[in-house]
């Protein structure tokens, strides 16, 4: 089977097209009976947009998906950058500056703000004078922070934990856009793009740890508010905002969209590809009939049942799509049987019925994707044909049974005289065997 993937996959670089246009294709028909079908372009370029602006890696987790109730389809978008709803704010938020060119941006997992210690912390004092310093501390403390934040000559503060009122006023009195509580994969999307790192303290804010945009702003997406980082240098992750009328439909374009970003990555990472629609099933068929003749003895049966197991998925196909399975099946035999190459991508015809050439109308699998699905089928299958026996609760059987017997019974019919032939007639009546086993030891 994998001598026929790596004889008949097409490789990218054999392709007139250029790659993106291929990944396309690839996005497109992932999405074909999707939800978002009708919008399948528009959404595969995104796909392939967001891939694409990834490390060589292809982390997945660095393309953030938001979701905004409202609009339409099309009015969904990809940041090239991060984008993340507005966090938790308090009042002197609305003061602060919204937009920034070229902003130095100082990433934290600093607390700023004043609060109650955690554990019940004891402080005894002997004069009243004593507490008040006490106090005097903490706004000292505090202020420090602050002071340390702004001297380091970043325009935008944002931290994984908590930015109190007072930091927030302060913040705003001098310029300056403060986030806190930003969600932990927002944050290491944004310090990836901007190139900053994250500081578990504000001692020592050296240039090097800040991070650099083009552009920031605060705008307004529907009914939500989204922060933007776009223009990043370092720029190796993406977001994409999706629209819709209603939040379940929102979801279900969530789940078709990751799909097809998922098959771009393998995609990329494969080179190749092969038809879908059952093509590539027919001809590995084709194949094993072919290699079965020239085998003798229990193995011929194996492979020709293996031939006759790939012919499920082009004959389901045609029933799934309401077409005459047998006689599609019987045209791609045909097609594929006579040896051409013109007969080794025609697959299923799903919209008009019969059999097309898939690889022409652009129903693309990666290489990968159909080797793993045909590893993992068969291994499966090799499990369930290994098993002897299955273990059975006698007891839970018997009650069903049982169970089952009282509700067949009409009511008011006479339950029997119990004991099956032998309680009827006599144990020792002529015609009569008692088995043994448990119930005749």
């Amino acid at each position: 089977v994998n001598e026929v993937l790596d004889r008949l996959n097409v490789p990218f670089s054999s392709q007139k097209e250029s790659q993106t246009h291929l990944l396309e294709r690839c996005a497109q028909t992932a999405l074909n009976s999707k939800l978002i079908n009708t919008e399948k372009e528009f959404f595969a370029r995104m796909a392939v947009s967001a891939v694409m602006a990834l490390d060589s890696d292809l982390n997945l987790n660095m393309i953030g998906i938001k979701k905004v109730t409202g609009g339409s389809m099309k009015d969904s978008m990809l940041v090239d950058g991060v984008a993340f709803k507005k966090t938790f704010s308090y009042a002197g938020f609305e003061q602060q500056t919204k937009k920034f060119v070229n902003p130095k941006v100082l990433l934290l997992n600093v607390e700023l703000e004043l609060k109650a210690e955690k554990d019940n912390a004891e402080v005894r004092v002997k004069d009243p004078k004593q507490y008040q310093s006490i106090v005097d501390a903490e706004w000292k403390i505090i202020y420090d922070k602050l002071e340390r934040c702004v001297e380091s000559g970043a325009n935008i503060v944002l931290s994984r934990l908590p930015i109190g009122d007072l930091a927030t006023q302060y913040f705003a009195d001098r310029g300056m856009f403060c986030a806190g509580r930003v969600a932990s994969d927002d944050l290491d999307r944004v310090t990836l793009a901007t190139g900053g790192a994250v500081q578990s303290t504000v001692t020592k804010l050296v240039p090097e740890i800040m991070g650099y945009c083009a552009l920031f702003e605060e705008c307004q997406v529907g009914g939500e508010r989204y922060n933007f980082f776009t223009g990043c240098a370092n720029s190796k992750t993406a977001t994409i905002i999706l629209r819709g009328g209603a939040q379940q439909f929102i979801d279900e374009a969530d789940r078709s969209l990751h799909d097809a970003i998922c098959i771009v990555k393998r995609a990329i990472k494969t080179g190749s590809v092969v038809a879908g629609g059952g093509a590539i099933e027919m001809e590995i068929s084709k194949s094993l009939r072919e290699v079965s003749r020239t085998i003798r003895g229990k193995e011929q049966m194996v492979i020709s049942g293996y031939a006759r197991a790939m012919e499920i998925i082009p004959r389901q196909l045609a029933e799934n799509a309401g077409h005459d399975a047998t006689s599609v099946l019987n045209k791609l035999r045909q097609k594929h049987f006579t040896g051409t190459e013109d007969g080794t991508w025609f697959g299923v015809d799903i919209a008009n019925g019969g059999i097309c050439n898939t690889f022409d109308s652009f129903v693309w699998e990666p290489t990968t994707v159909k080797r793993n699905a045909l590893a993992s089928a068969t291994e499966a299958a090799c499990v369930i044909l290994s098993i002897d026996e299955t273990v059975k609760n006698v007891e839970s059987d018997g009650a069903k049974k049982a169970e089952a017997a009282g509700r067949s019974r009409p009511p008011g019919a006479p339950r029997g005289m119990g004991g099956g032939m032998s309680g009827m007639f006599g144990a020792n009546a002529p015609g009569v065997t008692k088995l043994k086993g448990r119930a005749g030891r």
